[in-house]
């Protein structure tokens, strides 16, 4: 699943392709996940013009001329494609073709890539803003009893973390994945508030140097910890995994357990 440092770049890269053309048809080829009917999608976007692409926490939002917006989650397999007066991409979710005839089909073979017309704000912050600071950390954890992992993972908590940033960040921070958040203390929160924010810009400045056109797909084999062929951590600690909650989850012994 792409995660922030992905969508990042591909923000920037949609908004440079795309921004300032005016769209001349959407479609919705499969309204599995489409929360309004494909008359009120058409009727919003069409014959108005794409201002800018941005990201926000895990989604694509692209806002157009009218205020109108569109966000797109990839999931787990959602992938963007652009194309040249015909879509010939398989699993497709839905196609944007603009008045130049080029065009941006979404796909998914499983169908769970979700676009969203005009979606509601979200209360909790992104990863990278600047409201994500040690203290407002400190006060967040101490109310959970979760394992700080979880936390990171919520994005009713904080926005735009995954699988493999949460092990990434939890690794640099020297904090066990399993750590009870408000058992861990505010020198140790300290430290993971700056990990979020180093991990994250790092990331986006590894793909971007060896990806600098990606709109799709992940780019991993930069990751220290949460990577499988990696055997030991660039400290020379032993890389464990182990699922949890259905995910796995990769860590060293040098990561301080707190409960």
């Amino acid at each position: 699943m792409p995660e922030l440092p992905d969508l990042q770049i591909f923000s920037h890269n949609l908004d440079k392709k795309l921004s300032g053309k005016k769209l001349k048809k959407v479609t919705a080829v499969s309204t599995k996940k489409l929360k309004v009917t494909e008359k009120e999608l058409k009727h919003r976007l069409e014959k108005h013009t794409l201002t800018k692409v941005y990201r926000e926490g895990k989604e694509l939002y692209f806002e157009f001329d009218n205020c109108a917006i569109l966000a797109l989650h990839l999931m787990l397999n959602g992938k963007l494609y652009f194309y040249e007066k015909e879509n010939e991409q398989k699993y497709t979710i839905l196609e944007l073709l603009f008045d130049d005839d080029t065009g941006l089909a979404l796909t998914d073979y499983q169908e769970m890539a979700t676009p969203t017309l005009d979606p509601e704000p979200k209360v909790a912050p992104d990863a990278l803003s600047k409201e994500v600071t040690a203290k407002w950390l400190e006060l967040k954890l101490a109310k959970k009893r979760t394992v700080i992992k979880n936390f990171l993972l919520d994005q009713h908590e904080i926005r735009g973390i995954g699988n493999a940033y949460a092990d990434e960040i939890l690794w640099e921070a020297g904090i066990s994945p399993f750590s009870v958040a408000n058992k861990i203390p505010a020198e140790k929160i300290k430290v993971l508030a700056k990990a979020i924010t180093s991990v994250l810009h790092d990331a986006e400045k590894s793909i971007r140097k060896t990806h600098p056109d990606i709109i799709a797909g992940e780019v991993r084999d930069f990751l220290k910890i949460h990577n499988a062929k990696k055997k030991e951590s660039p400290t020379g600690a032993a890389i464990e995994h182990k699922m949890a909650n259905s995910r796995k989850t990769y860590f060293t012994s040098e990561q301080e357990l707190f409960t």
